[in-house]
């Protein structure tokens, strides 16, 4: 037998501890190169156990080293334990094959080291080493598993993909590397010597780190490739990087803003609906029903089914996904008569005419269903952006082998820049909000359904030359065969909003009443707010901040409280407030917020603009007209008790100018146009009073004492106190 130094350590055994040594060399270089690298923290801990492993397998046990025969045979048996105890772990982490997270963490201790404890309590007990090995059946059975479990982890790693080539690769050499390792117990039960032992379980261990290398010089390679490419890109763009930056930038805005709205108008076309339904449903059960108010909630209902319906129909058609079934023929002359009567009724009521054009025996190869969509679409926009009078024209002819179907409208028209994005999700036409608007899904879904039909939808309107927008569909036409079947149309079931409350008005009971004042741009909500409160303020009603400012001033009406909603076109209740709150005459009204938009930062900046309230949609009117409640007592105490503190404040003595200069004073002060509060305010400034004390004197807050300070000094043109006291002479 050749030994090593006259131990009993095989030359082979040493070899392997040589190669070894230099492999944990060169990784413990490479962590330090790339610290960020977890694998080879695992590799450095497997190669050092390997180590440890040979140098007590081969030199123990030996009567010329120090301890009993029992310690040294139960050393050299624990790290013939140990090290395959590390192996399901560093499988399982290294390969990530989490088929084998039991044996990492719980087996290896049940029938590993547990057996192990026995094996040392039996050989101690006995004295008979080979009565000990007997417990190596337990490891040698969970061997086994361990390589079954192996190969079930590496096959759930590939979802079963037999066919592909890293699976194989992988399979193959994990198999082949970790069975003797795995299998270690077994070598040990057999006896088949500290040669074929070390040969077996080190060349195994070292076809798994060639693997590893091999792989790992794969990964450089590509990440080489991907930093030369880089750096050609980057070479290629050196001479219109700048150009390059803002595209991308914009890009990236657009499309920020484009989820951000999403969101937005997601948030408030569902919630308006919902505090509808949960109102008027609250409403019904305790009246036991009444006309209108289902009338209110079906037609919500309706409208928040629509929009859920075209929300996920357009994630279908974005996905690749069937919606409708086009091996059908389609009577597009009757399906389009049906839907025309029914419209007709509906326009009416808003004031518009429909006529209709249509060629009779056309038909398509299509859903009856995809073409009802793009008949009902087209014709209610035209109808919702029609003014009072005007025409509806719809049109279906043939021209050839097309089928040309058109909608014309009388409305304000489509300027040429919106007219590509109107096909966009989410886009909408704001300055034409009105309460029956979705969230601009309709036309995207039409243009799908069309494409998806080969054919061709586009926008005729020039609102610069002419009123009106004209949206033109072309389809293929389809000839009837011999007994071809016409699939039926689409049962004419469908309903609208009247607007039955869309004239909201005022509601003015009487002289004595707090007034209130409600701004909200969807009618069904502002008809439900204002028909609850009339029945105990005066209700005065306007859909934007720009109307509510102009019936202010039409009113010359100073409200008691302002319920407004947040998002709103041409102005929104943020800039609304802001206007108001440089307004003296209007700056003190408390505000309360109606809104869908819940994030903090949206609470804050309501907030910030001197909102007593934000309420957020879906709201309990129960709950808002409590807070109403409460807001008008706490101002009417606040009213009362500024009267009662002012008119005592300016009659104590120390605060009257002296007799002879009192009519000098009042003149020196209407000489500059103060008002009652700056002249309150300039005497407590004549009397050295700081600004914290008046204003809690006169019940307001620092800033504001401050802001009419400043316009003190602006009116009377001076730049502090001494120059003002002197000036208007408010001191003896």
């Amino acid at each position: 037998m050749m030994l090593v130094g006259g131990t009993q350590m095989h030359w082979i055994t040493f070899l392997f501890i040589c190669i070894e040594t230099v492999v944990l060399f060169y990784l413990t270089i490479y962590k330090f190169a790339r610290p960020d690298d977890k694998t080879t923290v695992l590799n450095i801990v497997l190669i050092a156990l390997l180590i440890f492993y040979n140098l007590t397998g081969g030199l123990l046990p030996d009567p010329k080293l120090p301890g009993s025969y029992f310690i040294q045979t139960s050393l050299a048996y624990a790290t013939g334990f140990i090290t395959p105890c590390y192996f399901p772990y560093y499988v399982y982490k290294a390969f990530c094959l989490t088929g084998l997270r039991f044996h990492a963490y719980k087996g290896v201790f049940l029938f590993l080291i547990f057996p192990y404890t026995l094996f040392v309590t039996v050989f101690a007990v006995s004295g008979s080493l080979e009565q000990a090995k007997d417990i190596l059946i337990i490891p040698v059975c969970y061997a086994l598993w361990v390589i079954f479990s192996l190969n079930k982890a590496v096959r759930a790693k590939y979802y079963n993909d037999f066919s592909n080539i890293k699976y194989r690769e992988e399979r193959l050499v994990l198999l082949l590397s970790l069975t003797p390792w795995v299998g270690l117990p077994i070598i040990d039960f057999f006896n088949f010597g500290q040669a074929i032992e070390a040969s077996i379980t080190n060349v195994g261990f070292l076809g798994l780190f060639a693997f590893q290398l091999r792989q790992h010089i794969t990964s450089i390679r590509v990440e080489h490739e991907k930093v030369v490419a880089s750096e050609q890109r980057l070479k290629s763009w050196n001479s219109t990087l700048q150009t390059e930056v803002e595209k991308r930038t914009k890009e990236l805005a657009r499309i920020n803003e484009q989820q951000m709205n999403t969101f937005i108008n997601l948030a408030h076309e569902t919630k308006t609906p919902l505090t509808l339904v949960n109102n008027y449903m609250d409403e019904y059960i305790s009246k036991h029903g009444n006309s209108e108010e289902l009338s209110v909630v079906k037609n919500n209902i309706d409208k928040l089914s629509a929009d859920i319906v075209n929300l996920f129909d357009l994630e279908k058609f974005k996905k690749g996904f069937g919606v409708y079934n086009h091996n059908q023929v389609c009577d597009f002359s009757r399906t389009l008569r049906d839907s025309v009567t029914l419209f007709k009724a509906y326009a009416e009521k808003s004031g518009v005419n429909v006529d209709a054009t249509i060629e009779e025996n056309i038909h398509v190869k299509a859903d009856p269903l995809a073409i009802n969509r793009i008949i009902n679409n087209l014709i209610e926009n035209a109808i919702k952006f029609s003014p009072p009078h005007g025409l509806v024209h719809v049109q279906l002819t043939t021209a050839g082998e097309k089928i040309i179907f058109s909608v014309k409208d009388e409305g304000p028209g489509i300027p040429v820049q919106s007219q590509r994005k109107v096909f966009e999700p989410y886009y909408q036409i704001g300055k034409h909000k009105n309460n029956l608007q979705g969230m601009g899904l309709g036309l995207p879904i039409v243009k799908k359904v069309v494409e998806d039909l080969s054919g061709e939808i586009s926008v005729l309107s020039e609102p610069d030359k002419t009123k009106g927008t004209e949206f033109q569909v072309v389809l293929c036409c389809h000839h009837l065969l011999e007994n071809e079947a016409v699939a039926a149309p689409p049962t004419a079931t469908r309903t609208f909003d009247t607007g039955v409350y869309m004239d909201v008005g005022d509601f003015i009971q009487s002289g004595v009443r707090k007034n209130i004042m409600v701004v909200e741009d969807n009618r069904a909500l502002q008809s439900y707010l204002a028909k609850k409160l009339k029945e105990q303020y005066n209700v005065y009603t306007a859909f934007n901040g720009s109307h509510a400012l102009k019936k202010l001033n039409e009113l010359k009406l100073v409200p008691d409280l302002i319920i407004t909603d947040v998002m709103m076109d041409h102005m929104d209740g943020y800039a609304f407030a802001a206007a108001l709150a440089k307004n003296e005459t209007y700056s003190h009204i408390p505000f309360v917020f109606l809104t869908a938009k819940s994030t903090s930062t949206d609470r804050l900046k309501a907030l910030k603009l001197g909102a007593i309230d934000v309420i957020q949609k879906p709201f309990s009117f129960p709950e808002l007209s409590h807070k109403i409640e409460a807001i008008l007592a706490i101002s009417e105490k606040q009213r009362k008790a500024l009267v009662e503190n002012v008119h005592s404040w300016i009659n104590k003595p120390d605060l009257r100018p002296s007799n002879g200069r009192e009519e000098i004073l009042e003149q020196n002060l209407d000489r500059y146009n103060l008002t009652q509060r700056e002249k309150d305010i300039a005497r407590a400034v004549g009397q050295g009073k700081p600004y914290k004390t008046i204003a809690e004197t006169l019940y307001i807050s620092e800033k504001t004492v401050a802001k009419h300070v400043q316009n003190i000094f602006d009116k009377v043109q001076v730049s502090n106190r001494l120059e003002l006291i002197k000036k208007l002479e408010l001191t003896e």
